[in-house]
């Protein structure tokens, strides 16, 4: 029997706003009623164009942590992928731009459809089965960095979905997971490191809308497994998606609890030290030590990015929607800085 979903934009062209309970089978955003700040409709390719997406995959393991995005702004698409390896030190990157998103696909509905970013020889694809509890990753990036992993979404895990407000007349509607098993392999410069989804763990975030055209955010990400054997995934992010709601939550075995607001506490100038972050309920309080950073500067006339991404260790507690105070011990995951016109 299949499980009741909704589509995002509702019949009278507005979508739904807040923590989104039911599957979102489809953001059909072309329905939305969109306008100018001044009540002027706004249709055909300019609708189109103006329409944001991208698809974040985190993959954690004892060896390594690695990224895989697909991001699609209509005028420019852009993939990369990195794997750091924590007992080394040595970061393996490699980024590509694409004019006008030529080759680059982001299907619309976050559960079953595929994301997909061509370029002379290069594929990067992130596809599901039907019934969405199974995200495959397949990644060729010429000799440098292979990648073939199966991320595991079991049929009781919550995953958190909520869209809010961005400007006068836009929206982001983002559906995230973390904390989930991951199998499979990557290959990276002549290595080879082995995913079990006993000692692995994975995140996704799917996110799109029609976008502040320049905005900036905090992001903290992580998945792991606490020493009882249960699996923990945190999502907290600061300056974006809050408005009247937000995407801060934490999983325990699947189980979802919300989270009130994040203080983020660091250095911008260098993200190398330590960093703090804080929920304003008091349920979470969380030491990140970086062990190393992506970064990437892109000032190309209509579209810029300054964008740090750093990943490392997270210590700390939190206390879940039981009430069970969790005390975390380096747990593998993210923190993001980052900057963007679009």
């Amino acid at each position: 029997m299949k499980k009741p979903t909704t589509t995002l934009i509702q019949d009278n062209g507005s979508p739904i706003f807040g923590e989104i309970h039911l599957p979102v089978s489809e953001v059909n955003y072309l329905k939305y009623d969109l306008r100018t700040p001044m009540d002027k409709p706004i249709e055909g390719v300019r609708k189109r164009m103006a329409f944001n997406q991208f698809q974040f995959i985190g993959v954690m393991s004892e060896d390594i942590i690695a990224g895989i995005a697909i991001v699609d702004l209509k005028l420019v698409s852009n993939v990369f992928v990195y794997v750091y390896d924590l007992k080394t030190g040595v970061l393996v990157e490699k980024s590509l731009l694409q004019p006008l998103s030529i080759g680059t696909i982001i299907e619309t509905r976050p559960d079953t459809g595929k994301s997909v970013f061509k370029q002379l020889g290069s594929k990067v694809e992130i596809t599901t089965n039907e019934s969405g509890s199974e995200r495959y990753i397949a990644v060729s990036l010429g000799r440098n960095i292979s990648i073939n992993a199966t991320m595991f979404q079991p049929q009781e895990y919550a995953p958190l979905r909520v869209c809010s407000k961005a400007g006068y007349n836009g929206w982001v509607y983002t559906q995230k997971t973390a904390g989930l098993a991951v199998k499979g392999v990557i290959r990276c410069s002549g290595k080879e490191y082995i995913l079990s989804p006993e000692t692995s763990s994975a995140s996704s975030d799917w996110s799109c809308g029609f976008m502040r055209r320049e905005t900036a955010w905090n992001w903290a990400s992580f998945s792991g497994m606490l020493a009882d054997g249960r699996r923990v995934g945190l999502n907290l992010a600061a300056g974006v998606n809050e408005t009247g709601v937000t995407e801060n939550c934490l999983w325990v075995d699947g189980t979802l609890t919300k989270l009130n607001m994040a203080i983020f506490e660091f250095d911008r100038y260098q993200p190398e030290n330590s960093w703090q972050v804080r929920t304003t309920d008091g349920l979470l309080a969380l030491t990140f030590q970086p062990m190393g950073k992506r970064e990437e500067k892109i000032n190309a006339l209509v579209i810029a990015s300054n964008f740090k991404q750093v990943f490392g260790y997270f210590s700390g507690w939190m206390i879940d929607s039981s009430g069970e105070k969790i005390a975390l011990e380096r747990i593998p995951g993210f923190m993001e800085d980052h900057y963007a016109k679009w």
